[in-house]
């Protein structure tokens, strides 16, 4: 290799006899496109074309069925198992979930104020593929746009109601407990809920559109183990992210055809509330979004968001301007202001207390609460903070792929206020306008003496009169169609005869024969088939009043639509379509993303394929819906959720791949520089029998190593850090041990010797920790002092292979203390320039 003058050399010079050999970067990164390694089958049949991975496509397609099986024939075992397993992720993993949250939010921060938000998703040169309005409606309407219609009403009602920490507190103003639940819910749709979708996005389209990658979750890892993602591991990542996707995909499909199916039924009393009605539905958005995905994104899913996002605006804006406007207005910039105060407090909050022990002793203390629940009840984090982020993170994978293709051309610091910012400022909008008129609407309702009857449970039997049916049907807590309410000023436990009042009672009506007596048996069968309340307001059809507190959440849209006289039933229909086409831009969307990573990142798969998976999303919503009903459809959404375990920790790698890739491609990170010659994931992936073996060996023989590794670096204390090390080991196992026997021979006192155990442990990798560091140091390798504490607390064993391979190769050779001036834009240019191929690697 000739070199220029001036040139700086490949490496860093060393002082001593021999330089360290230099290993080929396990990361190439010489120009715009690296070469793809993906395993591909490709055919070509007349008119059925297929190029696909088959490893990812096969394995997915299997789990996905054996998975629904599960859900079908065994859907309550499935329903407690994936409950039972949120749950225990709540109670256990409630910190990681919330403290990445807050990480990764501050490493978007930082990338958009820094050099980093001036690169492009793309090569310098390049424009936006789309415009502003198409590019932000595509990526609104892929994200979260249908979920405002579920939640939009639903959540913040929810939240002022209670239960929760806030409803808890008695005296608390009302007007106080209403700011919180808006706060609550902005919290849930604003910052950490956007950052998952924009950290795939960034790494996705810039390794992709700037560096030639292929679009696939697997490429996320290329920065951090190079060409490694070509093997198991690369595989495994996108079989398990098309699960998740479409497990998501489906059942918000398979769960929103039932408020679809209500929604019908709310505009027309003849189109039942059905499985049948339901199937249709799917299959029907499933028609729409099969030919939308087959036309691609430019035409089909462009045109579809358009369309959806343009509907949103409009019933959006009729509300605004049909409400209290300032209201409204008042309530956003306040609300905003709420959010930004607390936002720090929300986004570390985790339930310490609440999710630890009951609050006893509290009467005694002088509190307010007396029956030891605490502030607010145990499951709440569970059910709402915690799913909403596993929801997120699970939907990752999906919104962050399709996020990134549209966004090519585009700066980081544009995507970020494209994917965050202009999102977040919307929807807080759309959540304040259908919030807030929720909240008014209840309040409302409670002026004119609407409540919620409570249902003991029915007293009387076959042939009681009316009168005595009366009593029973206003002590019911039912969400029926045809109304149940008391009359206005009526007492809620001692209700008045209607032919006192006026009043009507349709639902009794139903059962009444000639005579005036009625069936209780066949009262409580409709009860059971129609628990759902929307009712005649006092005995009105103009429904201008709604309890909504007494509706389930697939209702509370329509009845609120509802409360706006003349414009209500507009509002529902166009609600409606609104719906069903941010279903279908969900569906073909998801489709086109799961056969995009099933084809190793290829952005234009075969048609073939495309409806391959666009039906597979319908048959299987289908199937669940129909076998097990909305408990397998939940078991399947539990599932999704706790799929956002897992999905953490890969968010978690992909942050720090985000971050190297930036620093290599501005020239803050030597891509070219010393590296440790065997990565950690080595062991696992390569063919090279002596990296099992020192695996192996190095589970019980790490102390040894180390002391070989120091002594041949040069390293003073070497063997007082070697024993120290073993001391460490053997005692954490003999812990470990004593811990199992007590397990088996509770009568033995040694009950929690197990946290002494973890005690010397983290001694150990404290140890580990230290030499990597040094070593590391010792070559000037990139890197930093947390990483090589995780490294040695999940994988010491390959740690120490790492060590003994640098040993062997390396030697004594410090690298000049001014080593690091090569990590510059220039130096990053001439490395582009200069040949590597021909390395010597033990990788």
């Amino acid at each position: 290799m000739t070199e220029k003058a001036g040139d700086a050399p490949p490496y860093p010079m060393v002082l001593g006899n021999d330089p360290p050999p230099p290993t080929k970067p396990r990361t190439t990164w010489r120009g715009a496109q690296i070469r793809d390694k993906s395993i591909w089958f490709k055919c070509d049949c007349g008119p059925f074309r297929l190029k696909l991975n088959p490893i990812v496509t096969i394995a997915s397609v299997l789990i996905i069925i054996a998975f629904i099986l599960w859900c079908i024939l065994a859907k309550d075992h499935a329903s407690a198992s994936f409950t039972s397993a949120k749950s225990w992720i709540t109670q256990t993993f409630t910190w990681l979930y919330v403290g990445s949250q807050d990480i990764w939010a501050l490493v978007i921060i930082a990338i958009y104020f820094s050099k980093y938000g001036q690169l492009k998703l793309g090569q310098d040169d390049e424009k936006p593929e789309y415009n502003d309005g198409t590019w932000f409606a595509m990526l609104f309407a892929c994200g979260v746009g249908v979920g405002l219609f579920f939640f939009g009403v639903a959540e913040p009602l929810w939240h002022y109601v209670g239960p929760n920490r806030y409803t808890r507190d008695k005296y608390m103003p009302d007007n106080e407990v209403a700011q919180w639940a808006m706060n609550v819910t902005f919290f849930h749709w604003g910052i950490h809920g956007w950052i998952v979708y924009v950290i795939i996005g960034i790494i996705l389209g810039f390794l992709t559109f700037r560096k030639g990658m292929p679009m696939t979750m697997k490429s996320c890892f290329y920065p951090l183990i190079g060409d490694r993602i070509y093997g198991w591991m690369g595989d495994l990542i996108d079989i398990f992210s098309i699960m998740t996707t479409l497990f998501g995909v489906c059942t918000s499909l398979g769960l929103g055809t039932m408020q679809v199916n209500k929604g019908l039924n709310y505009l027309n009393e003849d189109i039942a509330v059905s499985t049948t009605n339901q199937v249709i539905i799917i299959w029907a958005i499933t028609a729409v979004a099969t030919t939308s995905v087959i036309t691609g994104v430019g035409v089909g899913i462009r045109r579809l968001s358009e369309i959806c996002f343009g509907i949103g605006m409009i019933v959006m804006l009729m509300v605004l301007f049909l409400e209290d406007t300032w209201y409204v207005l008042n309530l956003y910039c306040q609300s905003i202001g709420f959010y930004l105060q607390w936002l720090i407090q929300l986004g570390f909050h985790c339930d310490a207390f609440e999710l630890s022990v009951k609050s006893f002793g509290a009467a005694d203390r002088g509190r307010a609460y007396t029956d030891g629940e605490g502030d607010g009840p145990s499951d709440w984090m569970d059910g709402w903070t915690i799913f909403y982020w596993g929801w997120w993170i699970s939907w990752s994978p999906f919104v962050g792929m399709f996020i990134a293709k549209i966004s090519r051309g585009r700066t980081i610091r544009q995507f970020i206020n494209g994917a965050l910012t202009a999102p977040m400022i919307y929807t807080f909008l759309w959540l304040t306008i259908f919030g807030g008129a929720a909240i008014k609407t209840e309040r409302l309702a409670a002026s004119q003496g609407l409540c919620c009857p409570k249902w003991h449970g029915p007293t009387l039997s076959l042939g009681d009169n009316a009168t005595e049916l009366a009593k029973v049907f206003a002590d019911l807590d039912v969400r029926s169609r045809e109304g149940l309410t008391l009359c206005k000023g009526a007492d809620e436990d001692v209700p008045v005869a209607c032919a006192e009042t006026g009043c009507e009672w349709p639902l009794m009506k139903k059962f009444l024969d000639s005579d005036g007596n009625a069936g209780v048996q066949e009262m409580i069968d409709y009860l059971n088939d129609n628990m759902r309340w929307l009712g005649k307001y006092k005995a009105k059809d103009d429904k201008r009043y709604a309890k909504l507190s007494c509706m389930s959440s697939e209702e509370m849209w329509f009845a609120t639509v509802s409360t706006y006289g003349d414009m209500g039933p507009l509002l529902c229909i166009v609600s409606l379509a609104g719906i069903i086409l941010y279903f279908v831009t969900s569906s073909d969307s998801g489709s086109l993303v799961i056969d995009i990573m099933s084809a190793n990142g290829d952005q234009d798969p075969p048609i073939t394929q495309r409806v391959f998976w666009a039906l597979v999303e319908g048959a299987t919503a289908t199937a669940l819906l129909v076998a097990g009903g909305s408990k397998s459809l939940g078991a399947l959404q539990t599932a999704s959720v706790v799929a956002g375990l897992p999905y953490t920790i890969i968010l978690c790698f992909v942050t720090m791949a985000t971050w190297r890739a930036l620093a290599m491609e501005t020239g803050d990170l030597n891509p070219y520089g010393p590296d440790f010659s065997v990565a950690l994931v080595d062991p696992f992936t390569s063919l090279r029998p002596r990296l099992w073996f020192g695996c192996i060996k190095n589970i019980f023989m790490t102390p040894m190593s180390l002391y070989e590794v120091l002594k041949k670096h040069g390293k003073k204390g070497a063997l007082a850090q070697a024993v120290m090390a073993a001391i460490c080991w053997v005692s954490w196992i003999a812990l470990i041990i004593t811990e199992i026997v007590y397990i088996y021979n509770p009568h033995l006192k040694l009950n929690g010797i197990y946290s002494l155990a973890w005690v010397f442990y983290l001694g150990f990798v404290t140890l580990v920790t230290a030499a990597r560091a040094s070593i590391r140091s010792h070559y000037g390798m990139n890197g930093n002092p947390i990483e090589d504490f995780f490294a040695a607390l999940f994988v010491y064993p390959c740690v120490m292979v790492q060590l003994e391979t640098v040993s062997e190769r390396n030697g004594l050779a410090p690298l000049m203390p001014d080593s690091s001036s090569q990590n510059t834009p220039y130096f990053s240019e001439v490395m582009k320039n200069n040949n590597h191929e021909n390395m010597d690697t033990l990788a």
